[in-house]
């Protein structure tokens, strides 16, 4: 990967991900976080999962950044832009939808 590459995953994922590492934190201990999302057989979905993941991705220094770290920000920006295009009518705020979104560390209300 080339540092031009990198440096637009990075910005990528930061217009991606708008919830804080607190608040992504904070939210993922509620039932409805742990509550939405495919399961992998394991029990916790894989947005929860990955939830965590950016958490941790979210407190890494840009320079500790893997080749796998970089690699689940693009994914993660694969998601939230597929799933955001499937924005069900009406209000969304205590939706399934929202809250899938929202283990993937993006809060479609802001």
């Amino acid at each position: 990967m080339t540092g031009k590459e990198r440096d637009e995953t990075l910005d990528a994922f930061k217009e991606a991900v708008n919830m804080t590492a607190g608040r992504l934190e904070e939210w993922l201990t509620t039932d409805a976080s742990r509550a939405v999302g495919q399961s992998d057989g394991g029990g916790e979905s894989v947005g929860h999962a990955s939830g965590r993941r950016i958490v941790a991705l979210l407190r890494t220094k840009k320079a500790d950044l893997t080749a796998g770290d970089l690699a689940h920000m693009r994914k993660v920006v694969g998601y939230v832009h597929r799933h955001g295009a499937q924005r069900p009518a009406g209000d969304v705020t205590d939706t399934p939808w929202r809250y899938s979104l929202m283990n993937w560390g993006h809060d479609p209300l802001g």
